[in-house]
């Protein structure tokens, strides 16, 4: 297959994550006869600086015409002055929409070998495999916004359309697993969420009537995300509700530097980057977790290019790489300095050639 990939690297340890992620990316590529042009961008905080834009119109075009993209993240406090009218996130926003990428997903599962990395207590994360599907390009974070100096407003609205969409794919993931579906919303309060509830209802009953529905308030699924993880299989929420239960959730298994994510729409393009920020306090240090965008990477071969033994094979190696003691110093053992970057990607790299 020949495929060409748009590379966004960003800020702060974007760059050092998605290193990795590309050469575990080029050496699928050598070992299962694929051609990889993986192609990159200026985008986020750097594109402000070199362009006044976080999101310039050649990297936009890049997006558009590739087959999919790899993110790694924005911002850092020299954007984020209250005053500032550019943000990176600015970027990102406008990204996920001129893609048409509506559905976020976030799988959490717990690695055996990385119980001891999470500060829940062991008994409770066992077979904790769960997903979230996180509606991306409506809600408060695109609604219309109002600053005075005494005031300001944030507009949350949802379409009909916009809750379909997002609630079938839920739906559809959830028949390929134990078919249980929670929807979250805060119906007891929110018009939006009531509509949200309605229109799931809906879907689901006449659509995916074989899916068991579960109706769950945000702030309950929040306590029962730590309480009883193992329960959840499915979650389809609104856009700010996933943006904080997702980091919430990554903490069953240690490290927000684990989580991939995969951002698609109708078609197969897709965006595809770890759920963690630009971490500007550890940049160029070398000790970011590269296993986020390196699982992200392998979203990437399985939704955007449809190659789901190569995506088999590099989340596999990922596995095996835990399982021999890869662990950065967001996951290290107690006392243990954990390995840099680089030899968490090349512990996968070694274990993918080895692969079988």
């Amino acid at each position: 297959m020949k495929a060409s990939l748009a590379v966004l690297a960003g800020d702060g340890v974007g760059p050092e994550v998605i290193a990795e992620a590309l050469r575990c990316l080029e050496r699928v590529a050598a070992l299962f006869d694929h051609q990889f042009a993986l192609v990159p961008a200026a985008f986020g905080g750097i594109a402000i600086d070199a362009h006044a834009d976080p999101l310039p119109a050649e990297t936009l075009q890049l997006c558009l015409r590739a087959d999919a993209v790899l993110l790694g993240a924005v911002g850092g406090p020299q954007w984020s002055a209250p005053a500032a009218k550019v943000r990176p996130e600015q970027g990102l926003l406008r990204l996920r929409r001129e893609l048409g990428v509506y559905a976020n997903l976030r799988p959490v599962r717990v690695h055996p070998a990385l119980v001891d990395a999470s500060t829940i207590k062991p008994e409770f994360l066992s077979g904790v495999d769960l997903i979230f599907v996180r509606e991306l390009t409506g809600g408060i974070y695109f609604g219309a916004k109002e600053r005075t100096p005494d005031r300001a407003s944030d507009v949350c609205t949802y379409s009909v359309a916009e809750i379909e969409r997002v609630v079938r794919v839920a739906a559809h993931l959830a028949r390929t697993r134990r078919r249980k579906l929670v929807s979250i919303d805060k119906s007891n309060v929110l018009e939006t969420s009531r509509l949200w509830r309605e229109v799931c209802a809906r879907i689901v009953q006449h659509e995916f009537h074989d899916i068991e529905l579960e109706h769950m308030l945000v702030d309950a699924a929040a306590m029962q995300l730590i309480r009883r993880p193992r329960d959840f299989d499915v979650l389809v929420t609104e856009n700010m509700f996933g943006d904080i239960l997702t980091d919430e959730a990554s903490m069953l298994c240690g490290s927000l530097g684990l989580l991939p994510s995969a951002s698609i729409g109708e078609g197969k393009r897709g965006l595809y980057e770890p759920i963690h920020g630009s971490a500007p306090d550890i940049a160029g240090r070398g000790i970011a977790n590269p296993y986020g965008a390196i699982l992200s990477a392998a979203l990437l071969l399985r939704h955007s290019l449809r190659l789901h033994a190569e995506a088999l094979a590099l989340e596999t190696a990922v596995s095996r790489a835990l399982t021999d003691g890869a662990r950065t110093a967001d996951i290290a053992r107690p006392g243990a300095p954990g390995c840099s970057t680089r030899e968490a990607g090349t512990a996968v790299l070694e274990r993918l050639e080895a692969r079988g």
